[in-house]
């Protein structure tokens, strides 16, 4: 669910009004480093981060087990060494994983990291009285030993080729390690003092916290992977983007994340600033819901997904920062299938399939069957002038085939909420949707297209059901060889490209914007400070 929200929360464009940051002097020997948020931050406990900006500030305070670097190697971070069934940390049937963790990595408060904080790290996200957005993946944990201070193993219920990039590490639910000395006494974490007042492992310690304004780190002298070379962080709450971009200008912001597209094509223009584009497993769609008539009917599906230029919305609604997406697989993940085709646009192919399933046009242009119109509601999210200006060229597309669209918008809490709680999307009260998502390092995205993750068991929006497609991803899901997996994946992207569960417009990058003295800062495409302690300025 927290992946959906990862991209809009950074592309919202508020209304705020505008103000003017006073930088601050590091309190340390060495350079201060000034950074741009776009929204606010409820807490500062990782394992209840509910959107990519929150993980972006609790990675620099904490630690992963295993992070990706940014060529998309695995990378050991609080582990000494990845597992894999090469090394033996992952056995011969991929039902036990064993950790060994770095020796000599201590607390921000002195006290020393042990296997400890991972066992009780999983079991705070498995405690059902915590507010955690996601437990996929540590649910399919059975049980942890920990036969000394230094090992962690874990017992699977079944195989689960993403754990690696799953358990504390860069999943679209990139949880850190947290601290069993100072925690464990809680019935639960929503609530407590550490939330606004952390202890990490991190390359960053936090220093104060102006809520709504700004939040300021230290360097940690006694980082585990070295001292970081910036003293410190000051990183300004800055909701609205024109403010963003008239700071970043003016000198006033060092770096600027996730930047909507339009921000980022004015802001690279100017030669005082770099912008940063980096690949990601992320892709915005236009969703059906396969429930509803006429979307299923796989030839109505199909003819919308013809009937969209996927190439002028790049153009327009991404200033060409993205590219044109084919199914839901990115150029980021090693699964990616670069024989699998884009859908071209193809209106005349697209009135074809429309006829030929009885919806033909009427005498006012729109298209009809039994007397009733083809007509369809496109929902999105209220705030955002990329995807306002998106779903009207989807709708004027769309109209030169003879469908009706109208346009409604939701505020993002409601369209994005939980089946339990009313969403829009996940109680399937929508006939398209504007759909973007984030996922992990892995490729794995049953949860969005098996059967059996249909809200409220999962994130499978599109209501989409097909044996075929569960039978690729068990096929996918049942080993760790990356041969077999690769296999399955275009199995997977072929059978979306087919039955069209939505329309697959382009695959987003994420968009940085800095100024030129600013080194080794080097995003995986999930995560921005995997390497914080290279950063200079």
């Amino acid at each position: 669910m927290k992946a959906l929200a990862l991209i809009l929360a950074a592309a919202i464009c508020c209304a705020a009004c505008s103000r003017t940051i006073v930088s601050t002097t590091s309190v340390t020997n060495g350079p201060s480093m000034t950074i741009g948020i776009p929204i606010d931050i409820d807490s500062l406990n990782p394992v209840l981060e509910q959107n990519q900006v929150e993980s972006f500030v609790d990675g620099l305070i904490f630690s992963k087990l295993v992070t990706i670097d940014n060529h998309g190697n695995e990378v050991p971070d609080l582990a000494a060494v990845v597992p894999t069934m090469k090394n033996g940390g992952i056995s011969k049937n991929g039902l036990t994983i064993t950790y060994h963790l770095r020796r000599g990595v201590t607390w921000q408060d002195g006290a020393a990291f042990t296997s400890r904080d991972v066992r009780f790290s999983w079991q705070a996200v498995m405690n059902a009285r915590n507010n955690v957005p996601a437990r996929r993946g540590y649910d399919e944990v059975a049980s942890i030993d920990t036969p000394d201070s230094y090992t962690v193993v874990l017992h699977m219920r079944r195989v689960f080729p993403p754990m690696i990039d799953t358990f504390f590490g860069e999943s679209d639910s990139p949880y850190e390690i947290i601290p069993a000395h100072v925690l464990s006494g809680y019935a639960n974490l929503n609530q407590v003092p550490f939330n606004s007042q952390p202890v990490g492992t991190g390359p960053f310690r936090f220093a104060r916290w102006e809520r709504g304004d700004r939040i300021v780190l230290d360097a940690n002298p006694t980082y585990f992977r070295g001292a970081p070379h910036i003293a410190q962080l000051t990183i300004f709450i800055v909701t609205d983007w024109n403010t963003m971009e008239t700071e970043l200008s003016a000198g006033q912001l060092d770096l600027a994340i996730e930047a909507p597209a339009v921000n980022y094509h004015r802001l690279v223009q100017n030669p005082r600033l770099v912008g940063l584009s980096v690949p990601a497993p992320a892709y915005t769609a236009i969703l059906f819901n396969t429930t509803r008539t006429p979307l299923n009917d796989v030839n109505v599906r199909r003819a919308l997904v013809y009937a969209i230029d996927a190439k002028s919305i790049v153009r327009d609604i991404t200033f060409g920062t993205a590219q044109i997406g084919n199914a839901d697989l990115s150029r980021f993940s090693w699964a990616y299938d670069y024989a699998l085709p884009s859908i071209p646009y193809d209106p005349a192919k697209a009135a074809a399939l429309l006829d030929a399933a009885g919806w033909t046009r009427g005498p006012s242009g729109t298209r009809e069957k039994d007397g009733v119109p083809l007509s369809l509601q496109l929902v999105y999210g209220q705030g955002n002038s990329a995807y306002q200006n998106l779903v009207q060229e989807i709708q004027q597309m769309l109209r030169r085939v003879g469908v009706a669209v109208q346009l409604k918008s939701y505020a993002f809490a409601t369209l994005y909420a939980a089946a339990e709680n009313g969403g829009i999307q996940f109680s399937g009260k929508f006939d398209m949707t504007v759909y973007p998502w984030l996922s992990g390092a892995d490729p794995d995205d049953s949860s969005q297209w098996l059967c059996s993750m249909i809200p409220p068991n999962g994130n499978n929006a599109s209501r989409y059901c097909s044996p075929e497609m569960d039978a690729a991803q068990n096929l996918a899901l049942s080993t760790f060889d990356r041969a077999v997996r690769k296999r399955a994946y275009a199995k997977i992207e072929t059978l979306l490209l087919r039955d069209a569960p939505g329309a697959f417009l382009y695959d987003q990058p994420m968009l940085y914007v800095h100024v030129p003295q600013l080194q080794n800062f080097t995003p995986n495409g999930i995560s921005e400070g995997w390497n914080a302690q290279e950063w200079s300025i």
